[in-house]
């Protein structure tokens, strides 16, 4: 058995490794992961750029990559607790962004400003229970190549926006969008495809 399999397999040294990981009662991990742990585990790529001011909730068992000449913008949130989050190259986080994991983020991508990216959703069954006690599910969010996502859009854990596709600002995208299309409204409906055979964009019934 290995180290992992020791520790998932035993709640109270479970339990004291989450502890000295993060900070009791929040998401946020402690300074010494911070400084000594995450810079060496987590893949920052040439280039990339990761502003003072965006909140890094990143923790080691979980994957976070940013990839070459990408940015993440000031006021920005990452949190990578409950699954991997995974930025490829050329890639532009907006300001006020908020991403949970599970999320897979391709290649020149643009998101605008105050999007929603979360994987994960609460448990909430067991009424005799408070919400935030009954654990989470995850679901991973993929947003394919060459994608933009307007500003103040909300994505729902277990979709994916097919490659060169555009979500208009304010949309709440519930499901999945395919490659080249354009979305809008709440929730995301497709008004928009192109068509390689005409080389153009045509309108879909709304």
């Amino acid at each position: 058995m290995g180290l992992k399999e020791k520790i998932k397999s035993n709640d109270t040294l479970k339990n004291l490794v989450h502890w000295s990981i993060l900070i009791p009662n929040q998401t946020r991990p402690r300074l010494w992961i911070k400084w000594f742990v995450n810079p060496f585990y987590h893949k920052k790529g040439k280039g990339a750029c990761i502003r003072k001011r965006t909140r890094m909730d990143v923790v080691p068992w979980n994957k976070f990559e940013l990839g070459d000449h990408s940015t993440i913008e000031d006021f920005s949130a990452i949190n990578n607790g409950v699954g991997s989050v995974i930025i490829g190259d050329r890639t532009k986080i907006g300001l006020s962004n908020t991403i949970i994991g599970p999320v897979t983020i391709g290649n020149d991508i643009r998101l605008a400003q105050n999007i929603t990216l979360s994987g994960l959703n609460h448990t909430y069954e067991d009424v005799s229970r408070p919400i935030h006690e009954q654990g989470v599910s995850t679901a991973p969010i993929v947003i394919e190549d060459e994608t933009w996502i307007g500003a103040n859009v909300v994505i729902l854990a277990g979709v994916t926006i097919g490659k060169h596709s555009i979500v208009a600002a304010g949309s709440i995208v519930t499901k999945n969008i395919p490659p080249y299309s354009v979305a809008v409204g709440n929730p995301a409906r497709i008004i928009k495809q192109y068509n390689f055979e005409t080389s153009t964009w045509k309108n879909t019934k709304i």
